[in-house]
């Protein structure tokens, strides 16, 4: 049996939706499960379109890995402003520290 957590996924409109989230899973695949439509996600994960661009809390920063350089060249071609907590969801994987962290959706992907 899989471990959940639950995730908040923000809107820049201020709507926060309360999910259910597999440990294990991208933050990607979470949105996507749970009908998130502020990630697109076109590639499915592939790390080829930058439309699961996400801004991550300081705390969420903290406990997930760095950004690897091929991230990094895809968050340059992000449609909404990139900041320094820019990630692309499909490459941050939900683990138990996660739980009810906040998951900033852009404006536009």
């Amino acid at each position: 049996m899989s471990q959940e957590i639950v995730l908040h996924f923000q809107t820049q409109e201020g709507e926060t939706r309360s999910v259910d989230a597999v440990v294990g899973d991208s933050v990607m695949e979470t949105a996507v499960k749970n009908d998130i439509d502020e990630v697109v996600a076109e590639c499915g994960g592939s790390l080829i379109c930058s439309t699961c661009h996400v801004y991550l809390d300081d705390e969420t920063i903290a406990i997930i890995p760095e950004p690897d350089d091929a991230e990094l060249d895809m968050l340059e071609g992000v449609a909404s402003e990139r900041r320094p907590n820019s990630r692309l969801s499909c490459q941050v994987i939900v683990s138990e520290g996660m739980a009810e962290h906040t998951i900033h959706t852009p404006e536009d992907q």
